[in-house]
């Protein structure tokens, strides 16, 4: 597959800039693969394509707020820091990305918050606009923590095109995040609300929940044509014994398994034995999913409408398929379906 094969036309105004008024109520698309039809629905009737006993897998990372709004020292520019991962606790080490990078040289000083409440240093220049910044402060970490988190801003993607709003704090989440260290959302796992949950669990769905921890490589430009020469950025992620269990017993017993997201898609097929079965994982993933790829693991799975030319579009092309995918996002043009993290969703039987 050439990257060329997933540009297509998609007009900016498509693009949400704000989650539907209610979490389960956006749209959603349902694509049969096996007779090749396409229904139009609302995300809550999502219930009505499981049986008892067939199996949610979610995605329980939780976003922090990564998005820090800083000052060079002496000249006083402005500088965008997102907080990427913490290399080590004790030394208020941080990988981070800079914009302007062009500006950022090690040995620079940053001062973040009125009265520069927090000041950083750059000891290292990782990649072209990656840094090594290491936090001057010396009281308990959890002091230092709060501040960082009072300073952070919600990272939307740059797609929205918007400043971050109050409401987003808690839109730009699931509903069952539990563990901190992802800088953007698992999206498909943020259509449902609690009370479309708890009608799943009563009509019998069992639920398992792993862990990756999104990083910014989801929205990182795939700059190759030839696709088997693109690199992804490595992800943490943790499947527990007994999501590996919950899982194998639904696979084992013919029950449909559906991912929910190219998150847990990729987490999935990260740790998969020989025969096919899911096993207990704790460490990184840089899994590039792209058509021909066959699936060992889930049968179904819920995602978004994805931007052009992404690493997710070419995920869920396939799962479903190059050509369906794109006649579903030719229909999805036609009839206003509204794309990227807050936008509507689509379910792939």
């Amino acid at each position: 597959m050439k990257l060329s094969q997933y540009r297509y036309h998609l007009p900016s105004d498509l693009i949400s800039l704000y989650p539907s008024e209610n979490r389960d109520e956006s749209r959603m698309m349902v694509l049969h693969r096996n007779t090749g039809k396409i229904e139009h629905k609302v995300f809550k009737d999502v219930i009505n394509y499981f049986e008892d006993q067939d199996i949610m897998v979610f995605n329980d990372t939780k976003v922090f707020p990564a998005r820090l709004f800083g000052n060079k020292e002496k000249t006083g520019a402005e500088i965008e820091v997102f907080l990427l991962r913490e290399l080590n606790k004790d030394q208020r080490l941080w990988d981070v990305l800079v914009d302007p990078a062009r500006k950022i040289r090690i040995g620079n000083k940053l001062y973040f918050g009125e009265n520069d409440i927090l000041v950083a240093e750059v000891i290292d220049n990782t990649t072209s606009r990656g840094r090594t910044l290491r936090f001057l402060f010396d009281g308990p970490y959890d002091e230092f923590k709060k501040i960082l988190y009072m300073l952070g801003e919600t990272p939307l993607p740059k797609f929205i095109n918007r400043e971050a709003e109050p409401e987003d704090v808690e839109r730009y989440q699931t509903v069952f995040a539990k563990h901190e260290g992802a800088v953007a959302a698992p999206t498909a796992g943020m259509h449902f609300s609690r009370e479309l949950l708890k009608r799943l669990e009563i009509k019998g769905i069992n639920f398992a929940y792993i862990t990756l921890h999104v990083g910014l490589g989801n929205f990182r430009t795939v700059d190759v044509e030839d696709l088997t020469k693109h690199k992804t950025d490595s992800e943490q992620i943790y499947i527990s014994e007994e999501a590996t269990k919950i899982i194998n017993k639904g696979k084992a017993n013919k029950h449909s398994i559906c991912a929910v997201g190219t998150t847990v898609l990729r987490t999935l097929e990260s740790s998969v034995s020989t025969d096919g079965f899911l096993k207990p994982f704790e460490g990184w993933t840089n899994k590039f999913i792209f058509p021909p790829y066959e699936f060992s693991v889930p049968g179904r799975m819920i995602t978004n409408f994805h931007l052009p030319l992404s690493t997710l579009l070419m995920m869920v092309s396939a799962f479903a398929g190059f050509d369906f995918i794109f006649e579903a996002y030719q229909l999805a043009i036609k009839e206003k379906y509204r794309f990227g993290t807050y936008g509507d969703a689509m379910l792939i039987l």
